[in-house]
């Protein structure tokens, strides 16, 4: 069976390293899928689930809030500013800080307020349905 190295690091930590038949994550332009031996790649990433089917048959869920993604024919990499397991995504946090960034939003007094407060929800939204898509797997 073929295989593929895969990290995924935050600035904060490496949140997963292993062995995997298969990753998908949410590129720019829409869901990539990556097998071993992909072609070499650069993209920018969306903020999304992290999806990784690992060698052993498990999977792996990591929510990210956007990043770089590096593929090479034997080794992915994932950097995000923040990266968070599934396991560790809280969902009532999660609803809390959407609900700010709606309040930041509405009260945004200029457009860089607006553009930070805009790219605060988007990132929630995602990490919202992250988890929910997370949860449906378990």
């Amino acid at each position: 069976m073929s295989t593929i190295r895969v990290d995924v690091v935050s600035a904060e930590e490496s949140i997963f390293s292993g062995e995997a038949k298969f990753v998908a994550l949410p590129g720019e332009a829409g869901e990539l899928g990556i097998l071993p031996g992909h072609i070499p790649l650069i993209t920018r990433i969306k903020p999304g689930a992290v999806r990784i089917e690992k060698a052993d048959g498990g999977e792996e869920f990591v929510f990210v809030a956007g990043g770089i993604l590096e593929v090479q024919p034997h080794h992915i990499t994932v950097l995000s500013d923040t990266a968070i397991r599934g396991n560790d995504l809280d969902e009532a946090k999660a609803l809390e800080a959407r609900r700010q960034a709606e309040e930041a939003v509405k009260n945004a007094h200029s457009d860089i307020d607006l553009a930070k407060a805009t790219s605060e929800l988007a990132v929630m939204a995602a990490q919202i349905a992250a988890l929910r898509k997370f949860r449906q797997k378990k």
